[in-house]
């Protein structure tokens, strides 16, 4: 069950500080699992790009590992390197490949590179012809037009009888470019396309699926999944509720105060009050990552009267109004009692009360950016799991 009050790793600067983002490691480990099942006979990876996210890659990754993760995918060496202390005996992907002078992290930290292109692979062959045989996977490209070989040039690798021995690629993958849309024809499509070469390079493990892959069913699941938004409370599929929330991001109300009818508020007096108000001036703007494009008012995704972000306080919805500046945002608390709210307390921003995909819609993006745009300033606490 997710506890977002629980106390186990409270601190004082938790407790005070301007913005503030805790992350249930139970709900992380508890989706990870549930990801697991829904993989069937599939090995589910975990995805812990980006930071996990931007969640942390050190306490989530040893959460992962700790609920039985033991391939990981990440997006550069750094990131695998970081993360090798906490998983140690786990295989990590890095999904932009190698490139010259990377050699040494890749072989000291044993992370396995995953070659994208015709330089890439010949650069490896010289690689492990002077430093011995190291583990790689092969990217293939069935229809994103993103990384990966070609269709055509991955077939002809793997028939190719003159590759040398010592290129040994343990995974071949491929990933869809339509997966959170199940009724797209293009998922059938790619999926035939990754048949062909998974086929073709047979005896070696094969991977399609990120998160919402595993949702398509048995067909999309192959040897190993990938499993990466889901894990961390987003949605992995259009208009699919989520998995249990792991992040919650909060503000402190610096200051409420009573507004005029008629008067306006914040930058470019975008917004009229209509009412007398109680406002709600909090410590977070889109240096925190709290997206200019959530504001109520004032800037171009939200002309023609589309409404921008809630916050939630006291079991209450609360809207944010006028523009959100760099580090404060204003909501209205009009209609909250005031005696249930006072400053120094916290709007929840995302989170259980506020869901984080509801809050990125409002900014006309997803909920991989809310999370991975995090700014440096949130105090952070973990919850671990009993």
């Amino acid at each position: 069950m997710t506890d977002f009050d629980s106390d186990l790793s409270s601190s004082a600067d938790f407790d005070c500080a301007p913005v503030r983002l805790t992350v249930d490691l139970g709900a992380l480990a508890d989706n990870w699992r549930e990801m697991a099942y829904r993989s069937g006979k599939a090995r589910a990876a975990a995805v812990v790009k980006a930071d996990a996210y931007g969640l942390g890659i050190e306490d989530c990754g040893t959460a992962l590992y700790e609920a039985g993760a033991r391939d990981f995918f990440v997006a550069v060496p750094q990131e695998g390197a970081t993360l090798r202390a906490y998983v140690p005996d786990a295989r990590i992907y890095v999904l932009s490949g190698i490139w010259p002078g990377q050699e040494r992290m890749f072989f000291e930290d044993d992370l396995v590179p995953v070659l994208a292109s015709e330089e890439q692979l010949a650069f490896w062959m010289s690689a492990i012809s002077e430093r011995g045989d190291h583990p790689c996977a092969l990217q293939v490209d069935t229809g994103f037009n993103r990384l990966g070989l070609s269709f055509q040039d991955a077939l002809a690798l793997a028939g190719d009888v003159s590759r040398p021995a010592s290129f040994s690629p343990v995974l071949v993958l491929s990933h869809l470019h339509s997966g959170d849309t199940p009724s797209s024809p293009l998922n059938r499509k790619q999926l035939e396309s990754f048949r062909q070469v998974a086929d073709a390079f047979e005896g070696i493990e094969s991977s399609l699926s990120a998160s919402a892959g595993i949702f398509l069913g048995p067909d999309y699941h192959f040897d190993l999944t990938r499993p990466g938004i889901a894990l961390y409370g987003g949605e992995a599929v259009n208009g699919m509720k989520p998995l249990k929330p792991v992040a919650k991001a909060e503000a402190r109300i610096v200051q409420i105060r009573e507004a005029e009818t008629g008067s306006t508020v914040s930058y470019g007096a975008t917004h009229q009050l209509s009412r007398q108000s109680r406002l709600a001036v909090v410590s977070a703007g889109y240096a925190d990552g709290y997206l200019r494009s959530l504001s109520g008012a004032g800037v171009p995704i939200r002309a023609g009267g589309t409404q921008g972000a809630f916050g939630f306080i006291a079991g209450h919805r609360v809207p944010a109004i006028g523009r959100i500046t760099m580090d404060l945002t204003i909501f209205d608390i009009t209609d909250v009692p005031a005696a249930e709210i006072r400053i120094g307390d916290y709007i929840e921003l995302f989170g259980p009360g506020m869901p984080l995909d509801e809050v990125a819609r409002a900014a006309g993006t997803i909920g991989y950016e809310m999370l991975t745009g995090l700014g440096l300033r949130h105090e952070r606490r973990y919850i671990y799991p009993e």
